[in-house]
């Protein structure tokens, strides 16, 4: 493909992809995708998949085209994901682009469910041009919630983490202070709420719990159902002293011991209607000589959380030892990091991560930077895990 006629795919396709996140959140569990029609080098119409469920993304922007007076025959159709080719809750789409005389049909990346793939075979079969892989990366980051559904029992995982420059999330005694501004704090409150939308979950450590008594609610007018209140913990709380408990424990979930399960203290926690699973502890192998470390098993939460409460996402946002625990067990997708402006300079105040010894860079865990923004002052740093 000659230079030129990439950048004019990647243009569109780069339309198509902002699109298709406008249906983020309430296209689960199934993928987004965007799409766009170009006739006569110029975008003709526009489309989306907008609620799981209903038309996808092709046979919107072909509804958008008839609103709009514009025949798609002989057209170049830019689409995220594949055309689906099957009949589920809608009719194939690669049935619907051909019906409409579609000449071209330029894919970003193929379908990675096999019950829905070969649309791309189907349109080529049947005399339409099919070109694929245009901006395959990023189309691929665009459903990589949809791609851990496919290929794991856990949520999508987003964790979210506020701290200095010099790397704290609070002074030594300070927990709970804020850290980043207000317009960092609205956005998490956007995040939260979309969270909410999809059915998620947030999910805290129990020292994050006793301490901050977070409420983990979307604080948005538009927030319309509220997510889950997760706690992965050894010590359940006792009473109803928490935000949580006292005004909606029956979203409460809490991740404990087998025998903090089976204490009168889960059971009081039952009868307030909050959830208490018991999770496997499991030991975590130090270095030579040193002691190994139990934890429990926060796998087994996530894929509790999706099996017994329905959750496709689930936002970590602290603390630092089970952001730490879940980066060393693979179970990040997305890493939100909020940097203030602010430094300090304090060996013992609490470190953003906390809980690893490392010797030298080849034990780092590592990550991709996808997005930096700055945020009225604060910088925004948003990373995916490099499965590498």
């Amino acid at each position: 493909m000659r230079p030129e006629e990439l950048a004019v795919h990647e243009r569109f396709m780069r339309r198509a992809l902002e699109l298709a996140e406008r249906g983020r959140w309430s296209t689960a569990p199934n993928p987004t995708v965007g799409a766009v029609l170009v006739k006569d080098g110029a975008v003709a119409a526009e489309g989306w998949h907008q609620v799981c469920g209903q038309a996808h993304a092709e046979v919107n922007c072909l509804r958008d085209a008839a609103a709009k007076g514009v025949d798609p025959a002989g057209g170049t159709l830019y689409v995220t994901l594949e055309p689906c080719n099957h009949f589920g809750r809608t009719p194939p789409c690669s049935h619907a682009v051909l019906e409409a005389g579609i000449g071209r049909v330029v894919i970003g990346m193929l379908d990675p469910n096999a019950k829905a793939a070969g649309g791309a075979e189907f349109l080529r079969e049947n005399g339409v041009d099919v070109v694929s892989g245009v901006l395959e990366d990023e189309c691929r980051d665009l459903v990589a919630d949809f791609l851990v559904w496919q290929t794991t029992r856990r949520p999508y995982v987003i964790l979210k983490m506020a701290s200095t420059l010099d790397g704290r999330i609070s002074t030594q005694g300070g927990s709970g202070q804020k850290i980043t501004n207000d317009a960092s704090h609205a956005e998490v409150q956007r995040l939260r709420e979309g969270i909410g939308r999809a059915g998620g979950a947030i999910l805290v450590g129990g020292n994050t719990f006793a301490l901050d008594d977070p409420r983990l609610t979307a604080r948005t007018p538009s927030a319309q159902r509220q997510p889950l209140a997760a706690v992965l913990t050894t010590r359940l709380p006792s009473g109803s002293g928490s935000a949580i408990l006292r005004e909606r424990p029956s979203d409460a979930v809490f991740f404990t011991s087998a025998a903090q399960a089976a204490s009168p203290t889960a059971e009081a926690l039952r009868g307030k209607g909050a959830r208490v699973y018991e999770v496997k502890v499991q030991g975590v192998p130090g270095r030579e000589g040193q002691a190994v470390r139990a934890r429990l098993n926060a796998a087994q939460a996530l894929e509790m959380l999706r099996a017994e409460e329905g959750c496709l996402y689930v936002l970590c946002e602290g603390g630092g030892k089970l952001a730490l625990s879940l980066l060393e067990e693979g179970l990040v997708d997305e890493l939100h990091l909020h940097l203030a402006p602010v430094i300090l300079g304090d060996a013992s105040a609490t470190p953003v991560f906390a809980g690893r010894s490392a010797e030298s860079m080849a034990e780092a865990l590592r990550m991709r930077v996808t997005h930096t923004s700055l945020v009225d002052g604060d910088i925004h740093l948003h990373f995916r895990a490099d499965r590498g």
